[in-house]
Order: structure tokens, then sequence, then C-alpha cells
């Protein structure tokens, strides 16, 4: 009986970790990086799940869009509206409309279908709930890369209870700067070259990664402090530059990880079906635990840590 239950306690979500060694050292580098990362595996796995909702709708979306009901393209209403608008007078405007509506596709979603008003629902589900979400996951992924005890359901709901009205506006401000970066995006990649077209380009490109950068520390900041939401987005960009070696090799350890699972899905899918689950297991758990480990120490050095001692009057005096 005691053999069970201790085999059961590996995955128990309400289950302690362990935690600091007495004279451990602390210092936020890679070894300590590894060593919080295999002593929190399990708990990472765990949050993976919490965070695999805050996209889930997105999936569904995605393959409502894919799978729904379509329509051959020569029939369809919305086709031929927008074949013959860029035909007669070519712009980004209706090239942007046009290559996400239709493309080069052969069948085309039905339009006004039952799938368009589950996907308006999910959509409208993850944006109401986004902000609430990532406050719960942030709160835990940063009391496990502060080696902080962490029980999984209680403080995802105590995060969430804590910060639920800043919780939520920051969430409807991120979805909506997420939204307008992807749409510049996607304007200018459709936008024909010259006039300025290849320079907006690369400045939206890297505004998306800055804007990236910044949301490494956003919602670390409404969790610990009490503070306005200017104040939170100013010092994400400041901290976008001063902890730019940090961020820099978080962006490069996702990407890393990003590319095994890639790889294992493109050579071993045939072979082993199980691979295509493993993202789902692990990477959002194991890319929030890094950009969390390389975003607080930056944090806790610039506004938790005390300032140096003044120095003493003697010693002035010299």
């Amino acid at each position: 009986m005691s053999t069970t239950k201790k085999k059961f306690k590996l995955l128990d979500p309400m289950r302690d970790g362990k935690g600091v060694e007495k004279g451990e050292d602390t210092t936020p580098n890679l070894k300590r990086f590894f060593k919080l990362w295999g002593r929190k595996f399990w708990k990472l796995i765990t949050l993976n799940f919490f965070m695999l909702v805050q996209i889930l709708p997105l999936l569904g979306c995605l393959f409502l869009y894919w799978g729904g009901p379509k329509v051959s393209t020569q029939y369809s209403p919305l086709y031929s509206v927008l074949l013959g608008a860029q035909t007669a007078l070519p712009t980004t405007e209706g090239m942007t409309l046009f290559n996400s509506a239709a493309g080069l596709l052969h069948q085309m979603p039905v339009f006004n279908s039952w799938a368009h008003w589950v996907m308006a629902a999910l959509i409208l589900f993850h944006v109401i709930t986004y902000g609430w979400q990532k406050v719960g996951t942030t709160y835990i992924l940063r009391n496990l890369v502060r080696g902080d005890g962490v029980f999984m359901f209680s403080d995802y709901f105590y995060a969430i209870k804590r910060n639920k009205k800043q919780g939520f506006f920051m969430g409807l401000l991120d979805s909506a700067a997420i939204f307008a970066l992807v749409f510049d995006f996607s304007y200018f990649y459709n936008a024909p070259a010259g006039g300025g077209n290849g320079f907006m380009y690369v400045m939206i490109f890297a505004l998306i990664v800055i804007y990236g950068i910044m949301r490494f520390y956003t919602y670390l900041m409404l969790v610990t402090f009490d503070m306005k939401m200017g104040k939170i987005l100013k010092n994400a960009l400041i901290f976008t530059v001063m902890g730019i070696k940090r961020n820099v090799m978080a962006l490069l350890g996702m990407g890393l990880l990003t590319g095994i699972f890639i790889a294992l899905i493109l050579f071993l899918g045939r072979l082993l079906a199980a691979v295509f689950i493993l993202p789902f297991l692990c990477l959002l758990g194991f890319c929030g635990f890094m950009y969390t480990f390389a975003a607080y120490p930056v944090i806790e050095k610039y506004m938790i840590a005390p300032p140096p001692p003044a120095p003493k009057a003697d010693e002035t005096a010299n």
C-alpha cells in the first residue's frame, strides 16, 4: 500500500518540490539553470498542461479553418470579390486579404458557417481569459526559478485572484499588440518592393522581437509588484536592453529546443507516432522556465536587491 502511494505521489501536482539546500550556490548561471531544471522537471511537465490551455483555443481555430466545411474556390463568393478587386486595382491591402482568405488554395472555408461561429467563440474565450491564465502560470514559473515551494493549483488560482483586474487588462493589451504586429508583418510581407516597404518590413520584424522579449518581463513584474501598467511596460522595455545577454541566451535556448522537437517530428514521425505528442507535453513549460530564469535575475538586481551601503563618513573624507 505504501509503495502505491509513493508511486502516485511522483506526479502529484499538490506535492511540494525539493527546496534550496543549505549553503547552495544560487548564482543565476547555466549550472544553476540545469540544476533547477532537473529538480523541477515534473513540476514543469505539470505546468505545461496549464499553459496548453492558453493556446488550445487558437489550435482549435486552426483545426476548424483547415478541417471545417469547404467549398471549391471558384464557387466561393468571397474568392470572386477579392480576386476581382485585386485584378481591377491591385493594392497591398487586397493582397493581404486575398492571401489570408484564399491564396492558392483550391478549397476555401465556407463563409458564415458553424465553424466560423465556433472560431469566434474560441477567440473571444482566449482574449478574455488569456491575461488571467498568463498571470497564474507566470507566478508559478517565478517561484520555481526562485527555488520557492510550489503548490500548483492553489498557487495558480491565488495569483489569478490577487491580480484579477490588472491581469485581465494586461491580457487585452497583450492580445491587441500581438494582433497588430502580426497583421502589420503580413501587410508589409505582401507589399510590393520599394517605397520604403522593405524598411518597414524589417522594422516590424524588429518590433516583434523587442515586444517578444518585453513579454519576458511584463507578467513577471505584474505578479511581483504593485505597479501601474504604464510603468510595467516602461520597465520591460528598459530591461530588454539592460538584460540583453540573458535575453539572447533565452531566445537561443528556446529556438534550439523548438528546433530539436521539429527535427524529431520530421525524422522520426513516420517511425514513432508518439513524437508528435512530445511538444505538447513539455515544450511550453520548458520554454517558459528558460525565459523566466533569464528575466527574473534582471528584475531582482534592479528592483529587489538592496542598494549598496553608503560609504562611511571617514571613508568619504579620505
